[in-house]
């Protein structure tokens, strides 16, 4: 017993030789990497960074042959790190448990790794350091590897100002659009009705969000086909089964890792932002002026014109 209580708060290092197979394996290692991250699901983890210590440990296919001093034959220590920094900067995230297995797919998509033991301790939430270990090998993938040859979809966003909610066209507007071939995502703006007003800045922020919200539920009522979608996973679903979605803004902004640079209130700037980070094939604007953006075909559409 009193291994095993050591083996639990030993480094990955000693757990993974402990719990080896029979077969001789390689290990690389990553150690007390810190990094400094917005992370965590209580209210006073959020808009404020907090450093995260990383140890992990990757079991290898040992290399036939001679090395050759060949980098390319070996799985490389950056791989850990990139897996790292990839997981933390694709969205802002709650629990240390969804980051750790998130990292460990990742690392174990390399062709050379055969288990991977992360450990992710939080430095800075008390006396001590508080933490996740997890240890997954490469058939919990259950062999199937993503595949980068089938892209997310690229959705056509479609702003409607309050006059374009309301508006005798709506009906004919979803008719036409979702008859195309593009995922459609609505986006809305405030309410016409006056949201709250407060002194704390990020308190008016959800206010504001969730007034967004309210907004598009309104828009829901008006076309049964149109379901209040807030979640990227739900968001990715429904493009690839054909849902029309209204945009649900508070989790996406709020979980972004580098959210919008304009005030929410700024509604039609933050639909451009979304746009982007969805890898939109289209930004309609119906009733507004468009934003131009970068990356992302944009045009404007009256209330009383075709938007094909």
């Amino acid at each position: 017993m009193s291994s095993e209580i050591r083996l639990a708060f030993a480094h990955p290092s000693e757990r993974a030789i402990a719990t080896a197979d029979d077969g001789p394996v390689d290990r690389i290692s990553l150690r007390d990497h810190i990094v400094e991250v917005e992370i965590g699901a209580f209210q006073a983890e959020r808009g404020t960074r907090q450093r995260i210590c990383f140890n992990v440990v990757v079991e290898v296919q040992p290399i036939v042959g001679h090395i050759d001093d060949d980098v390319d034959r070996i799985l490389s220590y950056d791989r850990v790190t990139e897996a790292i920094a990839t997981e933390l900067g694709a969205e802002r995230l709650n629990l240390l448990e969804t980051l750790a297995e998130r990292i460990a797919e990742r690392i174990l998509m390399e062709p050379q790794a055969l288990r991977a033991f992360v450990r992710i301790e939080k430095l800075d939430r008390g006396p001590g350091a508080l933490g996740v270990e997890i240890v997954r090998s490469r058939s919990d993938l259950g062999g199937a590897v993503p595949d980068a040859s089938q892209e997310r979809p690229h959705p056509r966003v479609v702003y409607l100002t309050n006059d374009a909610v309301m508006s005798d066209h709506l009906t004919s507007w979803i008719d036409q659009l979702a008859a195309e071939h593009a995922p459609l995502i609505f986006c809305v703006g405030l309410p016409a009705a006056a949201s709250p007003k407060v002194e704390h800045r990020m308190a008016q922020r959800r206010i504001d969000l969730l007034a967004i919200e309210q907004n598009g539920w309104t828009l829901a009522a008006r076309d049964d086909r149109c379901k209040v979608v807030a979640t990227r996973t739900e968001l990715d679903w429904a493009m690839k089964n054909g849902q029309v979605c209204i945009w649900a803004p508070s989790k996406i902004v709020l979980d972004a890792v580098e959210g919008p640079k304009t005030p929410v209130t700024d509604t039609v700037a933050l639909t451009g932002w979304f746009a982007q980070e969805m890898d939109a094939s289209e930004l309609l604007v119906i009733g507004a002026e468009a934003p131009a953006l970068a990356n992302v075909s944009v045009r404007n559409s009256a209330i009383g014109e075709s938007v094909l």
